[in-house]
């Protein structure tokens, strides 16, 4: 099926942008935070009161429209429920992703207690999450074109420590309608997780021309 994105304007998206962002920020914190505690009792208690009224509160009025949209001037797709760089989901580190001249991206990022699989170190569902999500990215050359992911394989070359990351991605070769990405994982003492994927343009795109 073809994707089709409700449009909105760059004025719309920053005003929402700077009225959403902080509010995904307190509920990262939030989840941080609830994870490292250790106060009395009570205190988890009455916490746990106050988020679920907050929780009722917002749940008071669900928006069900599109939650993908496209930015007017850009093009880019709005993703603000993607669980790697969507704006108002808390799950995301979130990612910002960059472009170089050269066709290859790159994003640092910070990953903190919620992502931890090993102690101390980074759930390898996560780090395939974030080579997905750059392999993306620049196979289809900034979301801009309909490439999705056929096959996505990780080496794990070690542990990825909790802390400051940073995930590049770069494609490898092209074949008719498939592209083909390679990317990594580093911290400060080199790669982590090595990765390459397949991303194939559907049908309804090949259809379109």
């Amino acid at each position: 099926m073809r994707e089709s994105f409700a449009e909105i304007s760059a004025d719309e998206h920053d005003r929402l942008h700077a009225l959403y962002g902080p509010l995904t920020t307190a509920v990262r914190k939030l989840v941080d935070a609830s994870i490292r505690t250790g106060v009395d009792d009570q205190v988890i208690r009455d916490a746990q009161a106050a988020i679920e009224a907050v929780t009722a509160t917002l749940e008071s009025r669900q928006y069900e429209g599109p939650r993908t949209l496209r930015h007017a001037v850009t093009g880019r797709p709005v993703v603000w429920a993607d669980p790697a760089i969507g704006l108002r989901n808390a799950i995301a580190p979130p990612l910002d992703v960059q472009h170089t001249e050269d066709g290859r991206c790159w994003t640092e990022f910070t990953l903190g207690a919620r992502y931890e699989g090993p102690p101390d170190r980074v759930h390898g569902g996560i780090c395939a999450l974030v080579l997905d999500h750059v392999l993306g990215e620049v196979a289809s050359e900034g979301l801009v074109k309909p490439r999705f992911t056929g096959t996505l394989t990780l080496k794990y070359l070690r542990g990825t420590p909790l802390g400051p990351l940073r995930a590049e991605a770069w494609i490898d070769r092209t074949e008719g309608v498939k592209a083909f990405a390679r990317g990594r994982i580093l911290d400060a003492e080199g790669v982590t997780v090595e990765a390459e994927g397949i991303f194939v343009m559907p049908a309804w795109a090949r259809e379109a021309g």
